[in-house]
């Protein structure tokens, strides 16, 4: 049904359009309309997924690879009502969490899952760069969503940046596309010609690394942690992050057939599960504990995509989904209850909230891959198909699932072990309220439910949902041992907790990001900004003399009209002279002589009556006086 798909992706951007920009105007009703929003998108894109949707026609030809625009595959079919549940279960949380202003943080969340919704159906390169440019955005949004603390705006900064640093390589892969006469479509990119599927292949793989938080980019995950509690449990759980790893796992024909993107990604993934991995067990605060296993977990799905295995990429993508999202909601409740997040202060805290310190500890079990919760069947499933590539590879892997196992004993531990009275550490970071409410309960317990229950993807019961996507299937005396190493680090841990200090401060890549991205980034946007203030004062001088000029031209224009205009009264004044001259001068005096003249000439028509004597009198009077004139003038 493309109906379904289409509402799963409009619904969300237009009602969150309009609650982000409505501000006070919708603070009232945002809570509820952002709830059925969210709710009827789950529904539509579970309907989307179980009837394998497609839209065709919404993008330009010259943008768009033949076929539909959007299409739910076997893949998406497992992502897209993960994502879009689990956004609804943290706006849930939200809710009773009262993360104010209500329309502002709605309306970007739902901007960010209309986003996240088109990043899992897109077919074409173009629409895919274009939802992950919108979710990038928005994630800045609520990751500074406190805009007045200076600290989370630079958190957000920070995760832009270094982020954003990778993304560029989907912008390369565009431009290999371009150069190599292909095709946008995702899965025809490995068909690229010569040198150019190479480029395409390091452009993404670049892009889903930045956004999967693996290494050398996992430190933006740390301060992405400013955010507020509902940010960091859907973003860092089932959207953004997942998404660079689904990325992967999206175009694995494509790594697969350089013979080198394939390993790369294998490798980086398990030394991510690693590094990420003691990193987290060195941690003081709950939730950095929490941003540095998720970028360890993800590991596995890198590794996944790595060594071809669809299935468990996907398995662990989606079961660490339900997993990382009740963690960060229980952290959430807590860090609102008592103010901290640091580990001094939560000691016990289980006993304090026993429901939500059980629903915690769900999560920390299925974490740290304790059978039969979901993600021990999905990361062996990574791990049987690290063993069939490279048993150093499998090794690597089995390292990183200790160390999982480990940090998520000591998340246990801290919960349950009581010590003093951590009372007196909590409002160290904002003010607790001492209470939790009781809707927030409703969705941890959920997905708890799905942290538990999701193992049964990899069963037979529920096989032929993952049966279309590749990867080989796991044996038991591999579940077996993997659970039998997890059991035994969980026990060790608890028994005694070890104090690691080699990860506390990331094992310095904050500064080498700062270092390598984000100030280059800051001083070529000083360097820019400089430029564009160059060049504005340069187009405000060029306006200023324009102007100047135009006040010139305007004055001459006018000096200019004022001469025409007495010119043409001069010249209409002569034109009046000459008339009334003319009339009254030699026209009047031609008129007389003219009368004259003809007065002359009726008198002289007098004598001419034809008779002789007339003539002869004529005669005799000229000669008369013709004498006396001589007679006058002599």
């Amino acid at each position: 049904m493309s109906a379904a798909l289409i509402t799963a992706v409009i619904l969300p951007a237009l009602v969150g359009a309009g609650l982000s920009t409505a501000g006070r105007l919708a603070e009232r009703i945002a809570v509820p309309i952002s709830l059925a929003t969210a709710a009827v998108t789950a529904v539509f894109a579970t309907i989307a997924a179980a009837t394998r949707a497609e839209v065709t026609g919404g993008v330009p030809a010259l943008l768009a690879p033949p076929g539909p625009d959007l299409r739910v595959d076997a893949l998406a079919a497992v992502v897209l009502p993960t994502v879009a549940w689990v956004a609804f279960l943290v706006l849930v949380f939200a809710t009773a969490d009262r993360t104010r202003p209500a329309a502002r943080f709605h309306g970007l969340m739902l901007l960010f899952l209309a986003a996240v919704v088109v990043t899992v159906t897109a077919t074409g390169l173009p629409l895919l760069l274009a939802a992950w440019e919108v979710m990038g955005a928005t994630s800045y949004a609520l990751i500074g969503f406190r805009w007045q603390d200076r600290n989370r705006v630079d958190g957000g900064l920070i995760a832009f940046t270094v982020t954003r640093a990778g993304d560029l390589g989907m912008y390369l892969a565009a431009g290999a596309v371009i150069a190599g006469g292909g095709t946008w479509s995702l899965t025809a990119l490995q068909s690229l010609p010569g040198p150019w599927v190479h480029v395409a292949a390091a452009g993404l793989l670049v892009a889903g690394l930045g956004k999967a938080a693996q290494l050398p980019f996992s430190f933006w995950i740390s301060r992405a942690m400013e955010g507020p509690s509902a940010v960091s449990a859907l973003l860092h759980s089932a959207a953004m992050v997942a998404m660079g790893g689904y990325l992967l796992l999206r175009v694995e024909p494509l790594l697969s057939v350089t013979n080198w993107a394939g390993p790369t990604a294998a490798w980086v993934g398990a030394t991510t599960a690693i590094v990420l991995g003691f990193i987290a067990l060195s941690q003081r605060d709950l939730k950095q504990v929490l941003a540095a296993s998720t970028a360890s977990q993800l590991g596995f799905v890198v590794l996944a995509a790595g060594v071809g295995s669809v299935s468990g990429g996907t398995a662990q993508l989606i079961t660490h989904a339900a997993t990382k999202a009740l963690l960060f909601l229980t952290a959430g409740a807590w860090l609102t209850a008592t103010g901290t997040k640091q580990f001094t202060g939560l000691r016990g805290i289980a006993a304090r909230w026993p429901a939500i310190g059980v629903l915690a500890t769900v999560g920390a079990l299925s974490l740290a891959g304790l059978p039969p919760l979901s993600l021990w069947y999905a990361k062996d499933v990574v791990l049987a198909a690290a063993l069939e590539e490279q048993p150093w590879l499998y090794a690597a892997g089995l390292a990183g699932a200790a160390l999982a196992a480990a940090y998520s004993a000591r998340i246990i531990g801290l919960l349950w072990r009581r010590a003093g009275t951590p009372e007196a550490s909590w409002d160290d970071e904002e003010h607790g309220t001492r209470r939790v409410p009781r809707l927030v309960v409703v969705p941890m317990v959920v997905l708890a439910v799905a942290a538990a229950g999701l193992a049964l993807l990899g069963t037979p019961l529920l096989h032929p949902l993952l049966d279309p996507l590749s990867g080989p299937a796991v044996s038991w005396p591999e579940l077996a041992a993997s659970a039998a190493i997890a059991v035994v680090v969980v026990l060790l841990v608890l028994w005694r907790t070890p104090t690691v200090r080699i990860g506390m401060h990331w094992f310095g890549l904050e500064r080498a990001a700062v270092t390598v991205i984000v100030a280059p980034t800051l001083r070529l946007a000083a360097v820019l900004a400089r430029l564009d203030d160059r060049y504005g004062t340069a187009l405000d001088r060029s306006g200023r003399a324009l102007e100047s000029t135009a006040r010139v031209a305007q004055a001459m224009d006018d000096l200019y009209g004022t001469a025409l205009d007495r010119s043409g009264r001069a010249l209409e004044s002569t034109a009046r002279a000459a008339r009334v001259l003319d009339e009254r001068g030699p026209a009047a005096v031609t008129g007389q002589l003219g009368s004259a003249v003809a007065v002359l000439g009726r008198l002289a028509r007098r004598p001419q009556t034809g008779q002789v004597h007339h003539y002869y009198i004529g005669a005799t009077l000229t000669v008369a006086a013709a004498a006396i004139l001589l007679l006058v003038v002599r």
